[in-house]
């Protein structure tokens, strides 16, 4: 069982950096070249697509709603789901939904705005400095924000906004709930099926990454990278510190850690090899669809029930967010009903 509550985030969708995750999600045929400097200026122009759009799309109690944020949410419901063409009539839904998440995110903040936050700019810096842990590096990390046809400042007054909206859910709706342990155990007594864990490893990785698109001579270079690395590991060299000095992917700086995985949450050629692998074995090079990988295995659990006692805070982590979720939906319909709210978009 996994809990879903992420405080004010369950209602509204335009945080910061899940817009650059959806943003670096994107299949690689719609990403643009990277931008030279000269280029950087022109960031916020807005896309073809926003200039068919009224702009603003919508007016709440006097704030109006860009046409390029109606993008951004609109980017951030489609991110599951890339390279789908939606027919028109489910086009409008989806502009209706997205509309509709944006209103609700404006009528939070015009609430939560009248409670200062203190040491926000410190807040904003934090935030912002632990989203680009997500990214490789910091070139990823300016793709991801022009692919939402963003700049720094206006990224940093997402973080803001989120931080303040999920200051104000804590401190005004959050605080006031409480789970009784006696609905805890109920979830867990009623609900066996979520409590059965499967075959699970815990497994490191040094990847020596391929692009789709690669030569021939790209991919044996990479190959022949791999190699050399596999064999330094024979030699004796610590895997973890081998993979921080390889820096090609995300977990590189957890020494290529990737945590405990389940079956069918890796690609199979990866999979087949993890499990196959006792603890403390390092594997021959594997070959994937993101490139070559050597793979160790630190850690192995078999399957079984998670006791009551292991899954007890994420019921009520989960309940928990369960009930906040209800409690902003009825704190939007309150606000609804005395806020001025126009919708331009037809």
């Amino acid at each position: 069982m996994q809990a879903t509550h992420t405080s004010s985030r369950r209602v509204v969708v335009l945080a910061a950096f899940t817009l650059l995750s959806a943003a670096a999600s994107l299949p690689a045929a719609e990403k643009s070249p990277e931008p030279a400097k000269s280029e950087m200026k022109a960031l916020s122009t807005q896309p073809a697509e926003v200039a068919l759009l009224p702009d603003p799309v919508a007016v709440v109690n006097g704030k109006p709603i860009a046409a390029i944020d109606l993008k951004r949410a609109k980017k951030v419901l489609m991110a599951g789901r890339p390279g789908m063409q939606l027919p028109q009539e489910l086009v409008k839904e989806l502009d209706k939904q997205a509309l509709n998440q944006l209103v609700s995110a404006e009528l939070l903040y015009q609430s939560a705005e009248k409670q200062p936050v203190k040491d926000i700019d410190k807040l904003v810096d934090a935030k912002i400095a632990q989203g680009k842990t997500r990214f490789a590096n910091e070139q990823d990390f300016v793709k991801a924000i022009r692919e939402l046809d963003m700049d720094e400042k206006e990224l940093r007054e997402y973080t803001r906004r989120d931080i303040v909206i999920t200051n104000f859910v804590d401190a005004t709706l959050a605080a006031k709930i409480t789970v009784p342990e006696e609905d805890v155990k109920k979830f867990y007594d009623q609900n066996p099926d979520k409590f059965q864990r499967g075959e699970m490893v815990r497994a490191s990785h040094i990847l020596c990454s391929v692009e789709s698109k690669a030569t021939p001579e790209e991919k044996k270079k990479a190959r022949e990278n791999a190699d050399t690395l596999r064999k330094e590991l024979a030699a004796g060299k610590d895997f973890a510190t081998l993979a921080k000095e390889n820096p090609l992917c995300p977990s590189s700086k957890q020494g290529g850690d990737l945590g405990f995985f389940g079956k069918g949450q890796m690609v199979p050629s990866f999979e087949q090899v993890a499990f196959a692998l006792k603890p403390g074995e390092i594997s021959d090079v594997v070959e994937t669809p993101l490139g070559y990988l050597i793979i160790k295995v630190t850690d192995h659990k078999g399957a079984e029930t998670v006791s009551y006692k292991d899954a007890r805070s994420r019921i009520e982590e989960f309940l928990k967010g369960q009930k906040i979720s209800s409690a902003v939906n009825e704190f939007l319909v309150g606000a609804r009903k005395t806020a001025k709210i126009e919708i331009l978009l037809k």
